[in-house]
């Protein structure tokens, strides 16, 4: 009781004092959860563009191989994406791209936006998805079918609130059928002509028959933009890319180990590199806030410091009244104790609760849903203990040597 009063007389400084320590929790458990969730959304983003994928176009030669010369322009065909089909064993899938912008009319509007000319797999290993509507089938494909898949946006423009599936679209002067409408990608990362919610995606055969590549330097038979390939496993992505490597260097006359011949856009790659920037974000949160929180601890050393000045005089009573140096500091030990604990488990508590309703409230894209970390939490409870020991401790050790002479002696 004599510990609660005295807090209690002091009820605004404790207050203060309380605040820092809670804020402290807080920051740990809040700042640490958004880095985590900031990690969490990339690798999400990441997804959109395609699971554990590479795309590969083709670059220009660095080195002299075959009696060719360096530098020469190595262009990427459907022969290459059949070849690595059939003779790469530790890739899964693959798929060619060949994108065109050109027009589309539907009955309610125009546009003149990207096609891309794709084999069905792609389908699934670039996540793509429909809201209405089916996706592209082999069948499709063997058949050439003129049948289109539109992207969020796309569908916004030409199909303006109306019904979609199953309408005709003219493409650049051929008609084709609406089979699907993709779902929206929350996708902050693209290739070639834009993110895939403003695209239109339709079979390789027809893109290929329909609107083949324009004539020009460069444009040779069977001319694809990129060639999109999935290893079997993440674990065998590096040896599986080196294998594609080799077939297309064998079938384009140049050294497999040249690293200009080809431009590769390696997801997995990507993925690790980003979870490594965002890990060293969220150890800087942590830190930062673990040091927001020492400070609180700092707070609490300087209040009890003024607590035995001002208190001086009370413990020189309590001495001469028969406590013994371990009575007075037990009782500094336990107001310490109480505040750094209580408020501790306040901002354990706002931490959390902060955390879990802003699960359930909509946010800008830019910013994520924090998760809550078991190791903030940890970090946070040792944190405290250390600074309920340390804080308290100088204190009390300073008012339990007080002489109880020189304390009655003080005004």
């Amino acid at each position: 009781m004599q510990t609660l009063s005295a807090l209690w007389d002091t009820k605004l400084r404790s207050f203060l004092t309380m605040f820092g320590i809670v804020w402290g929790i807080t920051s740990v458990i809040l700042l640490v959860g958004l880095g985590i969730g900031f990690n969490v959304d990339q690798k999400e983003h990441l997804r959109t563009i395609g699971t554990d994928i590479a795309i590969i176009f083709g670059g220009k030669t660095g080195a002299q191989a075959g009696g060719y010369a360096a530098g020469r322009d190595i262009y990427l065909t459907i022969d290459d994406a059949v070849a690595i089909q059939q003779q790469a064993n530790l890739v899964k899938t693959v798929s060619p791209e060949l994108r065109r912008s050109v027009s589309e009319v539907s009955q309610w509007n125009a546009a003149n936006r990207a096609v891309r000319g794709v084999w069905p797999q792609y389908q699934q290993f670039r996540s793509l998805t429909v809201e209405q509507g089916r996706l592209m089938t082999d069948q499709d494909e063997a058949e050439g079918a003129r049948v289109i898949l539109l992207g969020a946006e796309a569908n916004r423009q030409l199909f303006p609130g109306k019904a979609v599936i199953g309408q005709p679209l003219m493409v650049s002067g051929y008609q084709y059928t609406v089979i699907g409408v993709l779902a929206k990608k929350k996708q902050n990362g693209s290739y070639g002509s834009g993110p895939d919610n403003t695209q239109l995606f339709t079979t390789y055969s027809a893109m290929a028959r329909d609107f083949p590549p324009t004539e020009g330097p460069g444009v040779i038979r069977g001319y694809v933009n990129n060639i999109v390939v999935q290893p079997v496993s993440p674990e065998l992505h590096e040896k599986a890319l080196a294998q594609v490597s080799k077939i297309i260097a064998e079938r384009h006359h140049y050294n497999p180990d040249d690293k200009e011949a080809l431009w590769v856009w390696d997801t997995l790659e990507g993925s690790k590199f980003t979870e490594r920037i965002f890990s060293v974000m969220t150890l800087f949160f942590g830190a930062v806030a673990l040091l927001t929180l020492a400070l609180g601890g700092i707070g609490v050393m300087n209040i009890m410091l003024v607590a035995v000045t001002e208190r001086t005089r009370e413990i020189g009573v309590r001495k001469a009244l028969g406590a013994t140096a371990i009575d007075i500091k037990r009782q500094f030990l336990v107001e310490s104790a109480i505040i750094t604990l209580v408020s501790g488990f306040a901002g354990l508590a706002l931490g959390v609760g902060v955390c879990i309703v802003m699960r359930y409230i909509p946010l800008p894209d830019f910013v994520p849903h924090p998760v809550i970390s078991p190791l903030a939490i940890v970090a946070s409870l040792t944190t405290l203990a250390a600074i309920t020991v340390f804080a308290g401790m100088y204190p009390a050790l300073r008012a339990a040597n007080l002489s109880p002479m020189e304390c009655l002696r003080t005004e």
